[in-house]
């Protein structure tokens, strides 16, 4: 996908963006179902070995990608307590007090976190067409939460929790742009294990109950589906576009994730529902037609990535030229030019 759409990076984005989000929306009534009757930590701590499993074994090569060091440490550290401890924690609590439809539509706000905080952060652009397309996820969101709403009971501490945890995901989301340059394996692994250590001991101290087989089995290759490989094109997609489109584009998540709960007997659709759902489809076809160009200056930079010689921004010499993609620490000229891009790590320039 990465060669396909090497001159097309806002639907390169796109693309694995949707495939992070429909794996990960599909994970949410399955984790209701599987985990039943499961302590919260307990829940949280398979869910991240399974993910463990994935990065331990797509690991790439030291050629192709960039090897995390120490000075990822404290931020890997901080992705994991909001990414891989209070976000799964607070979601399996979330899903066992509410209706995996509810919960998974509360997710979409994850979106609006995750953008807010790039903005702020890192200054990712947001012009009229991204913020046309937030709009119409957050519309979406918002109408489908409504339907769960209207409906009246007792699940808004449900509800609550998984509130919590979109804004943990949201920060973790924004923490992990600066490791989008780094092999997507070894930050899944990372902070996949800093997450079992950190659950596991938490379970042990409440005296969590031990996971049937089944459900441990089960929680287990939901967790290397819907988390491990998730994150992973998560990670390439905030690569290709930035963590405010990457989040956005995500948000497509609660819609499949609501669809999925539905088709297991979950009744609480509605024609309220599907208007949110349509809604949110046009944000994501919103995103992919992104096309942003216009002459830039790229000032000189040295740093390390994956990277190709195709691109029109890696022109530096090689005594025998690799083929494809190779990772090394190289260094960028000056350079003046337009073209289509996003705020990828050689576009962060200010408008």
């Amino acid at each position: 996908m990465e060669h396909r759409f090497a001159h097309l990076p806002a639907l390169r984005g796109g693309l694995l963006a949707l495939l992070a989000a429909v794996l990960f929306g599909v994970s949410t009534p399955l984790i209701q179902r599987v985990g039943a009757g499961l302590g919260a930590f307990t829940t949280a701590a398979l869910l991240y070995a399974g993910a463990a499993i994935i990065g331990a074994f797509s690991r790439r090569p030291a050629s192709r990608e960039a090897r995390l060091g120490r000075i990822d440490m404290p931020r890997l550290v901080s992705m994991a307590a909001f990414g891989a401890v209070l976000g799964p924690v607070a979601l399996a609590w979330g899903l066992q007090h509410t209706s995996g439809t509810g919960a998974s539509l509360m997710l979409t706000l994850e979106a609006l976190f995750t953008a807010l905080l790039a903005g702020a952060i890192y200054g990712e652009t947001m012009d009229r067409r991204v913020w046309a397309a937030m709009l119409l996820l957050l519309a979406g969101g918002i109408a489908l939460v409504l339907d769960q709403a209207r409906q009246g009971g007792n699940e808004w501490l449900g509800l609550l929790a998984v509130l919590l945890a979109t804004a943990a995901w949201g920060a973790d989301n924004t923490l992990s742009r600066a490791l989008a340059e780094r092999d997507p394996a070894q930050v899944v692994f990372a902070k996949a294990v800093l997450g079992v250590i950190a659950t596991l001991l938490l379970a042990w101290l409440f005296h969590e109950p031990l996971p049937r087989p089944g459900a441990a089995l089960g929680l287990l290759v939901i967790g290397a589906t819907g988390y491990g490989l998730s994150l992973r094109f998560y990670l390439l997609a905030q690569r290709a576009f930035g963590a405010a489109r990457t989040g956005s584009v995500f948000a497509f998540a609660p819609f499949v994730g609501a669809a999925l709960a539905i088709v297991l007997g979950d009744r609480n659709g509605s024609w309220i529902m599907a208007a949110g759902g349509l809604l949110m489809l046009l944000g994501v076809l919103v995103h992919l037609a992104e096309s942003h160009g216009h002459a830039h200056e790229h000032e000189a930079l040295a740093h390390e990535h994956a990277h190709r010689h195709d691109d029109g921004h890696h022109n530096h010499a090689h005594a025998v030229m690799p083929g494809g993609t190779h990772s090394h620490w190289h260094v960028h000229e000056p350079l003046t030019h337009s073209h289509a891009h996003v705020p990828d790590a050689h576009h962060r320039h200010e408008h």
